[in-house]
C-alpha cells in the first residue's frame, strides 16, 4: 500500500486529488491499440494462476480513515470494472481477514480474492521472525484462518522490504534475515494446516535497491514463493521523476543490470507475476492526462506473458500529500482508465 513515509529514490505514489469535471466522454480518451486477443472461459489454479487473461484489482482509499471496502466499491463504480483482487493491509497483531474483508469474497455477482499484506515483524524484527520469537502471532493467525476462511487468498509478507533492509550485521534486518523471516512464515502457516494461502513475495524493483550487493540475498526460495510481485509507478508528468510509460515501470534496473521482468522470468521462469501495486501520478495541484500512461498497459501485457495480474493502487494523498495517483484526476483520464478496465483481457473466472 506504499505505506512507506517517503521511499528513497522511490516516493512514487499518490493522492486521488482533483474531481471528476468537465464533460470528457470516452469518446475522447485514446484508444489502446489492438494487440491483445483476450481468451474465454480462462480460470484460475490452485495457485490462483489464471489460465489465460490477467487477473484485474486493486487497493482503494489508501492514507485515509474510510473503510476499505466501501473505498472499493466505489472506485470499483468509478472504474466501471469489478476488482477481481481486493488488496488490503495488516500490520502485527491485528486481527485479519477482517468480518468486512471476508464478506467482499463471498458476493456470488462479484467474486473477488484477497490479496492479504502484512507485517509479521512490525515492532521486532525479520531475525527475531526467523527465530520463532513471534510464533505465537503466526499462530494466531492461522488459526483464525482456519477458523473462518476457507477461500484462496493471496498472502505477501512485508511488501517492499529493500528499504527496511539495514545491512550491518546484528541488526536483525538484513536481506538474509528477510528471506529467512519470509521462509519460517511459511513453512510454520503451512505446518499450522493453513492450505489455502498463496504467497507473494513484492519488490519495490527499484534501480537504487537493485544495485546493492545483498540484492540477491532477498529472495526466500521458489519453495515458499508462489508469486514475484512488483510494486511500481510512473510519473504522467514529464521530466518528474519516473516519468514514463507502464513498461517502464516493469524494466527499472542498476546500471549495467537486468530489468526487473527480465530478472524474474530469468531467476524465476516457474513464478507467475503480479504487479502488485502499479499506478500513474502527477503532483498535486499540476494535473497531467495520465492517459498515454494507461493506454500503455495492454500491449506491455501482450509482449510480457508472465505477468498474470495487475492491482491499481489509488490514493488521495500519499505520505507527503503532493502526488495524485487517481484514475480521474482530470475526466479524460478517467475516460481512457474505464476503457482499459472494460478490456475482455482481465475477464478471468476464480475457482
Amino acid at each position: 500500500m506504499f505505506r512507506k513515509s517517503v521511499h528513497s529514490l522511490a516516493a512514487v505514489l499518490a493522492g486521488f486529488g482533483a474531481v471528476l469535471g468537465g464533460a470528457a466522454s470516452a469518446a475522447q480518451a485514446d484508444t489502446a491499440p489492438a494487440t491483445v486477443k483476450p481468451k474465454t472461459g480462462c480460470v484460475t489454479d490452485a495457485k490462483l494462476v489464471p489460465s489465460c487473461n490477467v487477473l484485474w484489482g486493486a487497493a482503494a482509499g489508501g492514507f485515509t480513515q474510510l473503510p476499505r471496502d466501501a473505498e472499493l466499491r466505489t472506485w470499483e463504480k468509478l472504474s466501471g470494472r469489478t476488482s477481481t483482487i481486493f488488496h488490503t493491509y495488516h500490520k502485527g497483531d491485528e486481527k485479519f481477514p477482517t468480518a468486512a474483508e471476508i464478506k467482499m469474497t463471498q458476493d456470488p455477482a462479484q467474486p473477488r480474492v484477497l490479496l492479504l499484506n502484512w507485517r509479521v515483524e512490525y515492532g521486532s524484527t525479520w531475525a527475531n521472525v526467523a527465530a520463532g520469537k513471534l510464533d505465537k502471532r503466526i499462530d494466531a493467525f492461522a488459526a483464525r484462518v482456519k477458523a473462518t476462511y476457507n477461500k484462496k487468498f493471496f498472502l505477501v509478507l512485508n511488501h517492499e522490504p529493500e528499504d527496511d533492509v539495514r545491512p550491518q550485521a546484528g541488526s536483525g534486518m538484513t536481506a538474509k534475515d528477510f528471506r529467512n523471516s519470509f521462509r519460517h512464515v511459511i513453512q510454520r502457516l503451512r505446518a499450522k494446516g493453513v492450505t489455502n494461502a498463496v504467497s507473494v513475495v513484492a519488490y519495490m524493483g527499484n534501480e537504487k535497491w537493485m544495485a546493492q550487493s545483498w540484492w540477491k540475498d532477498l529472495y526466500p526460495g521458489d519453495d515458499v514463493v508462489d508469486w514475484v510481485g512488483l510494486d511500481s509507478y510512473v510519473s504522467a508528468e514529464k521530466n518528474y521523476y519516473h516519468a514514463g510509460m507502464f513498461g517502464d515501470l516493469l524494466d527499472r534496473r542498476a546500471p549495467g543490470g537486468t530489468g526487473f521482468y527480465d530478472w524474474a522470468v530469468r531467476n524465476h521462469k516457474s513464478k507467475p507475476i503480479m504487479v502488485a501495486e502499479w499506478g500513474a501520478y502527477h503532483r498535486v495541484g499540476k494535473v497531467v492526462d495520465k492517459s498515454a500512461q494507461f493506454n500503455s498497459v495492454l500491449p506491455e501485457l501482450a509482449k510480457r506473458p508472465a505477468i498474470k495480474a495487475i492491482v491499481y493502487f489509488d490514493t488521495k494523498k500519499d505520505a507527503t500529500g503532493d502526488r495524485d495517483i487517481s484514475i480521474n484526476s482530470s475526466a479524460r483520464s478517467l475516460a481512457t482508465f474505464r476503457k482499459l478496465a472494460a478490456n475482455p483481457l482481465f475477464n478471468v473466472q476464480v475457482k
